[in-house]
């Protein structure tokens, strides 16, 4: 049989298809109540009155995994980045007080490796099967000349709900409510060109080596550990509510790209502030380390990195003790890091820094 001109070009259809069969199983493990219709269609149809929803308002997230994508493809270990995906898209969603409700994703390469793209995919299905959320339809897309040998791309999509009148919005927000922390997992996505570089310098670019931060585990390993996955400890969390029915989280902020520094703004109102106290939560290893072999300073370490709080929570004071317990008892750590202040100067400041931030 003639070999098909596109697999010439470099495009294997075959492969594309063998793909589609491979991760029915776990895509469809994801479906939840709303989904209608099955993989494969040319769109994916939801059912918001078949979730439960009233008077749903929507909301949407997009995101990617950044550089840490590149750690993945060096240290040959792709299982975990899908989850990355769904977390940085998901997290987001929650910070609004939305259920995310079904999720798509976008997976780029020059030459298809059914096994590399199905061990993706996988992650990814795992990601929404932990956040509750439908993995609903993707694009897979074999794209010769625009990616190197074994390189990939990946972005997601999601779009959740929320009653119309639960959106956290920050106006709520007041001086002397609480700043919760939830523990971060790691460095979950965000400053791995840093990292990369860190690596490179340290260990020549060589993620085999042992992580000099986690015992029994390769820098490979340890630096891919997969973004923390807060949606339904928070939407357990959000049922904790006032006396006037509203919940006592007030807002919520995930702490991406800008970290402590630029994330926490972004939710409260421009004449507050937040005030934390860096020795009230412990600071991962994995910071210390990086700090001290990339001779990062403290606040330079607040503005890219989470260091060691993935999720920030504003809730009214006299409910903290009530949110806390609901999120320990939903496997969360939790930490009281702070409060919210009147702003006269910075809108986040974080004191004792140099006493707690040390490698």
């Amino acid at each position: 049989m003639k070999e098909s001109a596109y697999k010439k070009a470099g495009v294997d259809i075959d492969a594309g298809e063998e793909l589609v069969d491979r991760i029915k199983k776990p895509v469809k493990d994801t479906h939840r109540p709303g989904v209608m219709g099955s993989l494969g269609g040319f769109g994916a149809l939801f059912d918001l009155k078949a979730a439960g929803y009233k008077d749903p308002v929507l909301v949407s997230s997009t995101d990617g995994v950044g550089t840490k994508l590149r750690v993945a493809i060096e240290a040959n270990r792709h299982n975990t980045v899908g989850i990355d995906l769904v977390a940085m898209c998901v997290n987001d969603l929650v910070t609004m007080g939305a259920e995310p409700l079904f999720f798509l994703d976008y997976f780029a390469t020059g030459a298809l490796d059914v096994d590399q793209a199905e061990a993706v995919i996988t992650g990814i299905a795992q990601g929404c099967k932990e956040a509750g959320c439908a993995l609903v339809g993707g694009e897979t897309a074999e794209m010769p000349g625009m990616y190197g040998k074994g390189d990939y791309d990946l972005a997601g999509f999601s779009v959740g709900a929320v009653e119309r009148d639960m959106i956290l919005t920050g106006d709520r927000v007041g001086a002397g409510d609480v700043i919760l922390g939830l523990s971060s997992s790691g460095v979950h996505s965000n400053g791995y060109s840093l990292v990369r570089r860190i690596v490179e310098n340290v260990a020549g670019g060589d993620y085999t080596k042992p992580a000099p931060f986690a015992v029994g585990q390769s820098l490979g390993e340890a630096l891919l550990t997969p973004t923390r996955l807060y949606v339904k400890p928070i939407l357990k969390a959000l049922g904790v509510k006032d006396k006037d029915g509203a919940p006592a989280i007030r807002a919520l902020a995930h702490i991406t790209g800008g970290g402590l520094l630029d994330n926490i703004p972004r939710v409260i109102p421009e004449t507050l502030a937040v005030r934390l106290d860096a020795t009230s939560w412990p600071l991962l290893p994995v910071f210390g380390w990086l700090a001290a072999e990339g001779d990062v300073d403290r606040d330079d370490m607040a503005r890219i990195f989470n260091c060691g709080i993935g999720m920030v929570i504003v809730c009214a004071a006299d409910l903290a003790a009530d949110v806390t317990k609901t999120l320990q008892d939903a496997g969360e750590t939790v930490y009281c890091i702070g409060a919210v202040e009147a702003r006269t100067e910075a809108d986040v400041i974080i004191d004792n820094k140099d006493k707690a931030w040390v490698a």
